[in-house]
């Protein structure tokens, strides 16, 4: 695709020598880049002192690239952002993306989840190599360079600096991670046309018992089901001192986070061995526990860890008081009262709204100016869903630069 691109742009860098911004060099940005380097000038302008600094971050437990599961099924993961996005996903596909990984030299492979990964389970290697190949295609990196908005028909940054393109590639991220340098200051510049920035892939505040953390702060609850409002993610989650996270949680942080904004709180029930059903658990425990300790019946009968078993015995002298067994082990219930902050969430929702963007990408109130990645107005769950879209939105611009070239020469 990437060589059908340069073909099919090839009159452009004949016609008009143009330079490009693209503000941001995390991977919408370098994805935009890439496209764009063999037919224009490209200078990326990154606040933080290094490029991909959050892209390195999401590495560290192995780089979830995109996910191997049937592309219909994939384009649903994006709920009512899909259309916006339909066209950038179908234009750069996980099995596109996994092609593009190959061509940097690194092998991919598909994990019993159907996530995709970096076969060296590092984002390092793989961000070597596509800053190499962008060295190659001629571009310019300035770094600790912060967008400030415009001065004239110049890009105005913080330090004053002003830089003149003839297309800018907006790819600042959304407002999660801002150590990280996604902190999302930038959004007063767009002004209407945002979106407020919510947490998103992110935990969640629960008022455990001091009893439970002095034992179980920290411990991880394996191979359970989380259930709310019909939908339900298996996977792991965690306790923490300030409540409950992990990737179960996550699947479902977006629907349980309007919840509380509009209820004050939400109540998520966990199941703790979704490979039973209630009837088989229900057989596995007595009516009445015949001198077993409840512990040693969870234990045992149930086949539950300290932590779950903990879980069942919070839930049984508080809210679940006088609830049966295998009622609290398959729908225990625990009520969320707030989402962890921006500064602790994997990603961010909100951001530019997709009715200020034309089919191109292109900002309608900013001609020449064009948007991608997560400072866009939609949200994924984790799963290679957030990568996939910032590297098909930032391909999705740059084509909608060459167009907009094109067509304006």
């Amino acid at each position: 695709m990437f060589a059908q691109n340069r073909r099919m742009w090839h009159d452009v860098a004949v016609i008009h020598n143009p330079t490009i911004a693209v503000l941001g060099a995390g991977p919408a940005g370098l994805a935009a880049a890439e496209l764009l380097a063999p037919h224009a000038r490209v200078v990326v302008f990154d606040r933080m002192q290094s490029v991909g600094r959050k892209f390195l971050m999401a590495g560290r437990g192995g780089l979830n690239l995109t996910h191997a599961e049937d592309i219909e099924f994939f384009r649903t993961r994006y709920g009512t952002a899909r259309p916006a996005l339909l066209a950038a996903i179908d234009g750069f596909t996980p099995a596109m993306l996994r092609d593009w990984v190959h061509g940097l030299g690194q092998e991919t492979y598909v994990g019993t989840s159907g996530r995709v990964f970096p076969r060296a389970m590092k984002a390092s290697p793989l961000l070597r190599a596509w800053l190499a190949r962008l060295a190659g295609l001629g571009v310019e990196f300035r770094t600790r360079m912060e967008w400030a908005g415009w001065e004239g028909d110049a890009l105005r940054f913080s330090d004053g600096t002003l830089f003149r393109a003839d297309a800018t590639v907006l790819a600042l991220g959304g407002a999660s991670w801002p150590r990280l340098g996604a902190t999302g200051r930038w959004a007063h510049v767009l002004g209407d046309d945002m979106a407020p920035f919510k947490p998103s892939n992110m935990g969640f505040r629960v008022a455990w018992s001091p009893h439970l953390l002095s034992r179980y702060a920290g411990a991880p609850l394996k191979r359970i089901a989380a259930v709310f409002d019909g939908r339900t993610a298996r996977g792991e989650a965690v306790i923490t001192a300030e409540g409950i996270e992990g990737g179960a949680i996550y699947a479902l942080s977006g629907p349980l986070r309007d919840a509380i904004e509009a209820d004050g709180s939400a109540l998520l029930h966990l199941d703790l061995r979704p490979d039973l059903d209630f009837a088989t658990l229900a057989a596995r425990l007595p009516a009445t526990r015949s001198g077993m300790s409840i512990a040693n019946l969870l234990r045992v009968r149930a086949g539950l860890s300290p932590a779950l078993s903990a879980l069942v015995q919070e839930t049984l002298h508080g809210d679940g008081a006088g609830a049966d067994l295998a009622t609290t082990i398959k729908a225990l219930p625990i009520r969320l009262l707030a989402p962890f902050s921006l500064d602790r969430a994997i990603s961010s929702a909100g951001g530019l709204r997709f009715d200020a963007l034309d089919d191109h990408f292109m900002l309608r109130a900013h001609p020449s100016v064009f948007a991608a990645g997560e400072m866009l107005d939609w949200e994924a769950p984790t799963g290679g869903y957030l990568l996939q879209a910032c590297l098909s939105t930032g391909r999705a611009a740059a084509l909608g630069v060459l167009h907009w070239l094109e067509t304006h020469d």
